[in-house]
């Protein structure tokens, strides 16, 4: 970890006690009388580091600016770290007790920027319970009682990656004519000729080119989360980035990526690749498409390690656990529900009646 000479604390001026983040003034506040502490917010443009892969942790930097513990989930494999000040009883990934703190922390890339929680804890609650309230197959005994739930407030890693690209295509492309064709056929035992419009279609081959720049596709660099869970939480909105302050992260849980940098940015080539895909069958127009071939060359990359606050929770109903994400910037909730067996299946038996009574009506008429 970093030497005595760089750890970081925050302690209350007036009373001595330790100063966290607070989300509704964006200040640092103590917890026992109420001081603030403005955090110096340095406006600047995040700056993008090159995506050279040679070396590229010895090339940035490691250091957070306070002296950090590590702590791993001998049950999930979860890692976060977390100030000195701070002690974590159980894991706020999977809910385990089984942390235990790490001997010696791995280098790992400090990050850019971080966009601070503005949604405190009792306003993810809140969304949560209305939430919970609008889930329709939900046993009602579940919609209405309080839910007792762990709340952890955590920074996840992600890798944001900007790229020009310049794509080469060849592809065929079919557009659709119209001719009309006289054919037979028989009615009450009389053959007859009748006039047919029949489409058909012209194939052609083309090929081009098709530029474009990529800002800030955005990776999560955790592999702690349910990708889909994590998909629907919301946007974030990566204007209000701040720089990089160890003040923000005071009172919170900073998880430490375990995505590498190569392997986030393999998936947001994988993004880019669809959405290039998606602007060349634009730009080759046509009725139908065929081999499509498509060759790609990405230029001046660059990356950022940013830090987004989210609210985690895992909850217990009925001895079964679930978790649910509040967005720490939005308080948009992304989350899993018991169902209710009777509910559903009345739903089904309900929906099985209707189209029953709309086939006999067809079939009547």
């Amino acid at each position: 970890m970093n030497s005595e000479a760089n750890q970081v604390s925050f302690p209350c001026q007036s009373c001595g006690g330790q100063m966290m983040f607070d989300t509704e003034s964006q200040n640092l506040k103590c917890g026992y009388c109420d001081r603030e502490e403005t955090i110096e917010n340095i406006m600047t443009e995040p700056q993008e580091h090159s995506l050279n892969f040679t070396d590229v942790e010895e090339a940035a930097s490691t250091d957070w600016d306070t002296e950090q513990q590590a702590l791993s989930c001998s049950n999930c494999g979860g890692q976060m770290l977390l100030s000195n000040h701070q002690t974590a009883v159980t894991c706020p990934f999977c809910g385990s007790p089984k942390v235990l703190p790490q001997n010696d922390a791995e280098r790992s890339i400090r990050p850019e920027s971080v966009l601070p929680f503005r949604i405190s804890q009792e306003q993810a609650i809140s969304s949560f319970r209305a939430w919970k309230r609008k889930r329709w197959f939900a046993p009602n005994q579940f919609k209405k009682q309080n839910v007792n739930s762990s709340l952890n407030g955590i920074y996840i890693p992600h890798w944001t990656y900007d790229a020009h690209t310049s794509s080469a295509y060849t592809a065929e492309v079919g557009t659709y004519h119209y001719r009309n064709e006289t054919r037979t056929r028989t009615v009450n035992g009389k053959t007859e000729t009748y006039t047919e419009r029949v489409r058909y279609t012209v194939w052609h081959s083309t090929s081009g080119t098709y530029s474009r720049f990529f800002d800030d596709v955005l990776i999560p660099a955790s592999g702690q989360y349910d990708a889909k869970l994590l998909g629907n939480i919301g946007e974030f909105d990566l204007k209000n980035l701040a720089a990089y302050r160890p003040q923000y992260i005071s009172g919170f849980i900073a998880e430490r990526y375990s995505v590498p940098l190569k392997q986030g940015w393999d998936q947001a080539t994988n993004v880019m690749d669809g959405a290039i895909s998606g602007g060349v069958r634009s730009q080759i127009g046509g009725d139908e498409q065929r081999n499509i071939n498509i060759r790609t060359h990405y230029s001046d990359a660059t990356y950022k390690h940013i830090l987004l606050p989210i609210w985690n929770a895992i909850y217990t109903y009925q001895n079964k656990q679930y978790r649910y994400m509040v967005n720490g910037e939005t308080g948009a909730v992304s989350g899993k529900a018991p169902k209710s067996a009777w509910k559903i299946t009345f739903f089904s038996l309900f929906w099985a009646a209707v189209l029953v009574i709309l086939i006999y009506f067809i079939s009547q008429s």
